[in-house]
């Protein structure tokens, strides 16, 4: 089986993809091998409990957060070819190499809420090329659909790497001599399934037509949709993912009705976008029940947006009840 540095240069040379890019990409990965021991350490290391800070969502730092976003910081700097950084747990951009062509978007530990209670959770990353002028917010500004690589580090029973240069997605996993090792090329989600992950304990503020869409799930093979469905729910996105990439599925988090201000829970720059780019490259689909989520003009580094990816038959089909 190859590893990740005998895999690389060659994707990178058969796809004519810059070695610029591989590189910023090994640096991800770098700090990702760090992150993993940590997280695998827990309580043996400290790293467990709060921080005693809150990130610019006003939500309290786990240590680990704070941890995994500073490793994440120093090592990408470190890459003369970032020129930019921009992480769910910082107010602003983070500037790095004047020169550097490359911009990376982070969320730098996903599901930290299960962090103490040992269930998975994982590292999100983004990247875009850096346009034209000085370093800004707008600079990172772009849609889903401009990214030049994406992809997710999960920290679970064994600690994997999933990732996509626009070229397919490709499942990595890191063994005992701390090398990643290629296991699996070009996962696709199959069109059809009968699992579905959504925190149902929100039922009562969801709009109409997500309220109509579980009703039906929950109705089996005795209503309008004809078959039993299964529900998931791990309140980690990265293993919810995962667990779609592997075998099929609909994760959702949609817009609810008690702060019509927020569109959705979930961060469209550093979560949405790199999640919605590894599964349209395995077959599957994402939007934000009305429009594409590749195809959704950003706003601002922290923007929220409701999630419905998976399966594309599920997707599509939210969507025809959206627009009704």
């Amino acid at each position: 089986m190859k590893t990740l540095a005998q895999f690389l240069p060659q994707h990178l040379q058969q796809n004519s993809i810059p070695a610029e890019l591989g590189s910023v990409l090994e640096s991800i990965v770098a700090a990702c091998s760090d992150i993993s021991g940590k997280v695998r350490l827990g309580a043996l290391a400290g790293v467990l409990g709060m921080a005693g800070t809150g990130n610019v969502q006003g939500e309290d730092h786990k240590k680990l957060d704070v941890i995994a976003n500073d490793i994440l910081i120093d090592i990408l700097k470190n890459n003369a070819h970032v020129a930019g950084l921009a992480s769910e747990e910082e107010d602003t951009f983070v500037a790095a190499n004047e020169n550097g062509g490359y911009l990376v978007l982070f969320d730098p530990l996903d599901g930290s809420s299960n962090i103490d209670v040992n269930i998975s959770v994982g590292t999100i990353f983004s990247v875009l090329a850096k346009p034209q002028g000085r370093l800004n917010t707008e600079s990172f500004l772009q849609k889903g659909r401009d990214q030049v690589a994406a992809g997710y580090v999960l920290y679970g029973p064994q600690t994997q790497l999933v990732f996509t240069l626009k070229h397919g997605v490709f499942v990595f996993t890191l063994n005992e001599n701390n090398d990643f090792v290629l296991t699996k090329e070009n996962p696709q989600v199959p069109a059809s399934t009968k699992e579905f992950a959504i925190n149902m304990s929100n039922a009562r503020h969801w709009q109409a037509p997500m309220q109509q869409y579980i009703n039906e799930l929950l109705a089996g093979d005795t209503g309008v949709r004809g078959k039993n469905y299964n529900m998931r729910w791990v309140a980690s996105m990265v293993a919810e993912i995962h667990r779609i990439l592997m075998r099929g599925g609909v994760f959702m988090y949609p817009q609810d009705k008690r702060d019509p201000s927020k569109p959705g829970k979930l961060r469209l720059m550093y979560e949405a976008n790199p999640m919605s780019l590894i599964l349209e490259q395995a077959g599957a689909a994402a939007s934000n029940a009305l429009e594409n989520m590749l195809d959704i003009v950003p706003t601002g580094l922290h923007q929220r947006v409701a999630v419905v990816m998976g399966s594309r038959e599920e997707v599509e089909y939210v969507g025809k009840l959206h627009q009704n």
